[in-house]
């Protein structure tokens, strides 16, 4: 039964309510809403500025060549299928995941991995980063890679408290390899956080490998840990609520293979639950002007990221 009239919230009728960490969305049009298509901006660097400025994101419909984003998901099943994290009494590239499959994260599997590297650091990506930034444009080394099983979902947070320490002009590209309907919990922004003077000026400020080193226990190597922000670095874990608090809307659609969606780091995201039994599989990758200031957390053959050596102490 439909729980979202498209005539309220501009979002098709869902074949199951929509949930995020396991808790029902609102539907009203006051809270939940439909993502703009930037697609007409893709040659207007000054309206896609714009919007950027504005919203804090850009959708692009089918901006991938999809035999590209193809032949990368197939790189990608296999190396998960191997590990046994998919059903093989189904077709591989329909990516079921095994019945007891539990994972996430697996940035191991865009390791040497040429396939997805043509997908998110190839060509066409680099050249229109450099339409829209106006200069020469790199990326970090670093590829986050997520195949989150049924049920999973990624909570309330900004890019910021993890990837800080360069330029804040970071953009993320989040990529799905395939369709990602509702259902399978694609990615939400909060609207318009990316502008919320006390939210940027408190939690916005933070950094997951900052810990107190005045009052540091044995956590402090943890991502969060150390007294300096919640473990994990997530804003909340508690999307419906954290709505309320800051206002706005959830923003989301179905996503195809091909779309990416490109959102500030300062922008609220999260995703919602994977009501499917198949792997949600999507990349986050992150660019930047060439010219400006690098975190060095995520640079180089083998990233530091957020290990011990990326960990600075403060006075708390």
């Amino acid at each position: 039964m439909s729980t979202l009239p498209t005539t309220q919230t501009g979002l098709r009728p869902t074949s199951v309510p929509l949930s995020s960490a396991h808790k029902p969305l609102e539907t009203a049009p006051t809270a939940l809403g439909q993502l703009t298509d930037c697609t007409p901006m893709l040659h207007d660097a000054e309206a896609l500025n714009a919007h950027m400025r504005d919203e804090g994101y850009l959708l692009l419909r089918g901006f991938h060549d999809q035999a590209d984003v193809l032949a990368a998901r197939l790189s990608m099943f296999e190396r998960l299928a191997a590990e046994g994290h998919l059903d093989l009494n189904h077709p591989l590239a329909e990516g079921v995941a095994a019945p007891d499959a539990t994972v996430a994260f697996k940035y191991e599997i865009a390791l040497k991995n040429p396939q997805v590297h043509q997908v998110v650091y190839g060509e066409r990506m680099m050249a229109f980063f450099k339409h829209f930034l106006g200069g020469a444009a790199r990326h970090f080394d670093y590829t986050w890679i997520r195949a989150v099983s049924p049920g999973l979902a990624t909570p309330p947070h900004m890019d910021v408290v993890y990837m800080g320490r360069g330029t804040k002009r970071l953009f993320t590209v989040w990529t799905p390899y395939v369709d990602v309907p509702m259902e399978m919990g694609g990615l939400m922004v909060l609207e318009h956080s990316h502008l919320n003077q006390r939210l940027l000026d408190g939690y916005g400020s933070k950094d997951v490998d900052e810990f107190c080193a005045n009052r540091r226990d044995s956590g402090y190597t943890r991502m969060g840990g150390g007294g300096n922000i919640s473990d994990g670095g997530t804003l909340s874990r508690d999307p419906i609520t954290l709505r309320k608090r800051l206002g706005g809307r959830w923003l989301t659609t179905d996503y195809r293979m091909g779309d990416i969606l490109i959102f500030s780091i300062f922008l609220v995201h999260a995703s919602m639950d994977n009501h499917t039994n198949r792997l949600r599989l999507t990349s986050d990758t992150r660019y930047q002007l060439s010219s400006e200031p690098v975190d060095e957390r995520w640079i180089g053959e083998n990233p530091i990221a957020h290990g011990p050596a990326g960990k600075r102490g403060m006075i708390c």
